[in-house]
Parts: structure tokens; sequence; C-alpha cells
């Protein structure tokens, strides 16, 4: 069986391929955050292993203090003579602490990441703000963090645009594509201006939402991407999913691909991997209620990925705890793997 026939119903209908963008495959940091690579070493590892890009996901509290402007100018003179991407990170959108719920001022934090992005020559800032709200019965509501985002993100409006940057929300276990798209209305954002999306191909799925169906939905706002291939499967009580080597899961990547392909819009293929599961209790009524947009035929369609992702013999989670001894070898792996679709798909 192909890569590209692993599909559920939602899959059997790619578009077709009048389009024939030639994409530059690169890595996000987060995969090889084990490594404890500093931000000029990290582009080095993308260069020795045949990556085009960097995306990265947000420096720690130690190199935001030791990445002055100097730096910053030497890791683009680097990209540039080495033809490299560079996608910056940092920012977040959700004004709320995380754990207490709080609210934050996230206005300073997302101008500084935005002038970073802006010398580095970066148009994209990934935003993630590392929320599992649905998971937490102290978590406000999310319409009430979605109207708390919008609100914060509407006073970032010119600043994004005087930086020259798009906020890239990334597909988190934040919000799903439906709510987003809420969001930008709320924004009376346009697609391309100052408000975008970062694809994660696997995450999706911890959201309740089919890889296609998310991808298409969301597909005019996608700025940056996590390619990240992966799996669910059915315990007992609703699902389990988790991230797999680039080919191993059941995510349909040339399908997504193919849309990316097809929007028109350039977007660089930035690889994620990382170990861990996540466990999404859809047997209980009061979790599921929290995903009101999933109608019963995507259900239908992750349910059908399940038993197919039960069916192989590789499509397995990584345990957390053994990822550090394996992330470089992966990473290498999966930027082979992601090159081979992508060169079949004749968009190398």
């Amino acid at each position: 069986m192909s890569k590209d026939s692993r599909v559920s119903s939602s899959r059997s209908a790619d578009v077709p391929g009048g389009c024939r963008q030639a994409f530059k495959i690169g890595i996000e940091q987060y995969g090889l955050n084990p490594l404890h690579l500093s931000p000029m070493a990290l582009l080095q590892w993308a260069v020795d292993h045949g990556a085009q890009g960097v995306q990265f996901s947000g420096l720690d509290s130690a190199w935001q203090r030791r990445v002055d402007p100097s730096y910053l100018d030497d890791l683009r003179a680097f990209a540039e003579s080495e033809r490299l991407y560079l996608e910056w990170g940092g920012a977040e959108h959700i004004p709320r602490d995380m754990t207490t719920w709080g609210h934050r001022d996230l206005f300073a934090a997302n101008r500084a990441v935005a002038a970073q992005a802006a010398r580095l020559g970066a148009a994209v800032v990934r935003s993630c703000s590392g929320g599992q709200m649905r998971w937490h019965d102290a978590a406000p509501s999310t319409e009430t963090l979605l109207r708390d985002t919008g609100t914060a993100l509407l006073a970032q409006r010119a600043m994004l645009r005087d930086h020259g940057v798009v906020l890239a929300i990334e597909l988190h276990f934040e919000f799903t594509t439906h709510e987003l798209l809420r969001l930008f209305e709320m924004c009376d954002a346009d697609p391309g201006d100052w408000l975008g999306v970062v694809l994660d191909t696997m995450n999706v799925l911890t959201m309740l939402e089919d890889p296609i169906r998310a991808t298409e939905r969301i597909l005019p706002w996608v700025v940056a991407t996590h390619v990240k291939d992966g799996g669910l499967r059915a315990v007992s009580n609703g699902f389990e999913t988790f991230p797999t080597a680039v080919g191993d899961g059941v995510v349909n990547l040339p399908g997504i691909i193919r849309r990316l392909a097809d929007s028109g819009r350039p977007v660089h293929l930035s690889v994620e991997d990382h170990g861990g599961t996540f466990v999404l209790e859809t047997r209980d009524e009061c979790f599921l209620a929290k995903f009101p947009d999933l109608a019963a035929d995507e259900m239908a369609d992750l349910e059908a990925l399940a038993r197919h992702a039960m069916q192989s013999a590789v499509c397995v989670p990584t345990d957390r705890a053994h990822w550090p001894e394996i992330c470089e070898d992966r990473m290498s792996r999966n930027i082979v793997a992601l090159k081979a679709i992508v060169t079949e798909l004749g968009m190398a």
C-alpha cells in the first residue's frame, strides 16, 4: 500500500496536481531540544543533515538573555550564506497564565520576539501558549479564552505590521481550526496579513480533527508547518494519540502537501517529532462536549484512522523518556523520508 493510500474516506479525493510548488524542507527546534544546542549550533546541525531551514520554537530564558542584536546578525548571515530559511518563535497568544488562569499582558514579550524576527529577516513568528484547557476543569471556557485572545491580538496588530511579521498560531492543544477561524473573524484579519497558522499535521488528531479536513479548513491561513506523522488508537476511555517517524503513522502527508502546494502560498515544511502520548477521554460525554464542532462524519474518519493504526506494526508511540537517546537519528531519518515524499510528488 502506498503512503498516499493510507487514508480515511476524507482523504480519497486529493487535490489535482496543477500547482507544483518547490518546497524547502527544514527542522523545527523542539525535536532536538535534548541536544541542548545553541541557536547557531542548531543551524549548523541543519546544514550537516541536509535540512534547508530552521523554525525556532522559542529560546529558553538563558539564551534569551544572551541573544543580542549582534548574535541575531550572525545567525542571519550564516543562514543567508547557507540559504537556510528562518522562522522565529517564542510568541504567545492567550493572555492567561496557563496554570492559575490569571490574566497576563503579552504585548511587551511579543514585541520583543517580533523585533528579533525582523532583525533576522524572518517573516513568521510561531505562537504557542502551551495550554491544554479542555483537559482541566478549572480552566475558563474556550469561548472566554477566544474572546480574551482576540482582544489581546487586536492590540498587537499595528505592532506586528510595523515589524513586518505574521504571528502564526500553532495548531497545538488550545484551539481547533473551527475556533481559530472564529478568532480570525473576531480580529477582522485577512490571510497573509498579520495573523496566520502553523499547521501541525499530527496535533490536529489530538484536537479530534482529521488531518486532511483540518488542513482544508485552515488552508488560507497556513504560513508555516510542523510536518509530523502520527497515529491514534482506541483505549478504554477513548483515544490515545502520538507522534511517529515520518512514514510510520496514519497522517496523509502527501495529501496535505498537495493541498499546501495548491494554496499558492509559499510555505516551508519543518519536520517536528518527539515522544509521548495524549489521552482523549471521548467516552466521557463531558469531555466530548468540549469539542462542539466535531461532526459525526469526522469522528467516523478518526475511528477509521484508529483501526488502520492498530493494524500497523510501525505505528506505535515512543516513550517520552526514550526520546533523548533517539532524537538525532530520528530527526535525520525524518528529513530523508520527507524529502522522498516531496520528490515523489514532483515538488522538490
